[in-house]
């Protein structure tokens, strides 16, 4: 069905024509959209699909808006999002008394998260177990929102088995975006760059015995924390952020369990809402 539709295809150079564009197609009744489902269904009918896929492209977009804290593109977003509303349509059941955009919009979620995860820049620098466990458990491991020290770097890196440099990009990406360390030509006084806002390298006994205790706690953290989850959340948790090499997707586990991709997501995200409580209860 995917190949034999025809619909604006948005691109980076003209997302605001294709909004505009989609937002004036009409929207179907009730009564539109159970007929031209039961042609779907029935008769295999491709421009009933069509039809139906197009009066909810406003939707895709309406959905993809909320993703755009993420860094990614607002045109690729929606392009997956499509192809979550095609596959809704396709497996579209008039007779269970729903609307298509209440069926629809899990689909749509559940491609644009799979898209996320495999594109956004935090995760795609996670590819070992370590570089996993530091994207997982660095905010926590952060006794505050201050750039961390030195010897906090030294230590983390050395716990979660990773290069101390790349405990400082994850920190760099985690604070939401990349800052140019000296500054811009546009300054006015060099001495307000970030170079400036670095802490002083030499803490207090007092503050190094704080940080080591905090530490030593968290460094069970993860252990505790997946410990207090039930054996499939573990198992998805594991398979997604702590698995080696490749990650396992939403569909993969999807398909595994007999659920559907969306069902996967929530109960990751439920499972890692858990994990955060046991690791702040430790603190």
């Amino acid at each position: 069905m995917t190949h034999a539709l025809s619909f604006p295809v948005p691109s980076a150079g003209s997302i605001d024509q294709y909004i505009q564009s989609v937002n004036r197609i009409p929207l179907l009744t009730e009564q539109e959209e159970v007929a031209l489902a039961r042609r779907l269904r029935e008769e295999g009918d491709v421009e009933a699909a069509r039809q139906l896929v197009m009066s909810h492209l406003r939707l895709v977009v309406a959905i993809a808006r909320g993703y755009l804290g993420y860094g990614l593109p607002h045109a690729d977003l929606i392009q997956e999002g499509n192809i979550g509303l095609m596959k809704a349509v396709k497996r579209f059941d008039p007779a269970r008394g729903v609307r298509l955009v209440s069926f629809a919009m899990h689909w749509i979620k559940a491609e644009i998260h799979e898209y996320i995860v495999k594109n956004w820049r935090l995760v795609k620098i996670a590819t070992t177990k370590a570089q996993r466990k530091l994207f997982f458990n660095l905010r926590g491991m952060k006794q505050d929102t201050a750039t961390l020290q030195p010897s906090e770097v030294r230590s983390i890196a050395a716990r979660l088995g990773v290069k101390p440099e790349e405990v400082v990009e994850m920190e760099t990406r985690l604070s939401g975006r990349d800052i140019p360390l000296e500054g811009s030509s546009d300054d006015e006084d060099e001495r307000f760059a970030p170079v400036a806002y670095l802490p002083d390298p030499h803490a207090e006994p007092s503050e190094v015995l704080e940080q080591t205790q905090l530490a030593r706690l968290q460094d069970t953290g993860l252990r505790e924390a997946l410990a207090s989850l039930d054996e499939r959340s573990r198992r998805i948790v594991e398979r997604r952020w702590l698995a080696e090499g490749d990650a396992a997707t939403l569909h993969e586990l999807a398909a595994e369990y007999g659920v559907s991709a969306e069902r996967i997501r929530q109960i990751e995200a439920k499972a890692m809402q858990k994990m955060r409580g046991v690791l702040a209860a430790m603190v």
